[in-house]
This record gives C-alpha cells, structure tokens and sequence, in this order.
C-alpha cells in the first residue's frame, strides 16, 4: 500500500504541532513513518523546513490542482487563506495519483490539517 499524508499549517504552526497531528492521523490509519511515500501540501508550504523536519519526501501542488481534487470536505478558511477549499486531503489525493481513496479524512488541530490518501 501506497501511503501519501496530506498537510496544510498555517505560519503560526510549530515544527511539533505540526508532527503531533501528522502522528494522530497516521496511528488513525495503521500507518507508520516508514510507510509514507510522501508529504503533500501546496506548493506554498513545499520547501517549508516545518514539513521537512518529518524526514519523508515533500510534494507540493498549485492551488489551481488543489482546487480541482473532488471529493474532499471543504473549507472556507482553507479558501479564504490559501486560495482553494482543501489543502491536507487535496494534496494527498493527487500525491496517491488514480485510484487513491482518503483513508483518514482531514483532521484538524490549531493551526494545522492532516489527511492520509492510499492506493
């Protein structure tokens, strides 16, 4: 199995927020560190050390792709801040590729949201 976690954060996240909700949504999922093929996110947060700090490759998608991901649970802040209505599951769904499914849909802490797509 193919697992890419999805994750948006705003700029008042942390490093550990940012892990701590990324840990809840894997151990949701039954995935460990070493399955994620992938981090997703916007092409905005793709060279953000906060993502990179997890230790798995980082993929970063335009907000135009993001926006075009159907399936996923919409946010209006998410859209008003970002540009598009889903960072976390959008991201994950397109980094999965055809046939991905959300395995755990978007979660929320704070300042941050984590999803986890499959194949």
């Amino acid at each position: 199995m193919a697992a890419y976690l999805g994750i948006g954060a705003s700029s008042g996240a942390s490093a550990s927020d940012i892990r701590c909700l990324a840990d809840e949504v894997l151990a949701a999922g039954g995935v460990g560190w070493s399955a994620v093929d992938a981090v997703a996110t916007s092409a905005g947060l793709a060279s953000d050390p906060r993502l990179h700090a997890l230790g798995r490759p980082v993929v970063g998608f335009a907000v135009a792709e993001l926006g075009a991901v159907a399936g996923t649970h919409p946010s209006p802040r998410a859209l008003r801040e970002v540009g598009t209505p889903s960072v976390a599951e959008a991201a994950a769904l397109l980094a999965a590729g055809p046939g991905a499914r959300l395995a755990v849909p978007k979660r929320r802490a704070a300042r941050v949201t984590a999803a986890l797509a499959c194949r």
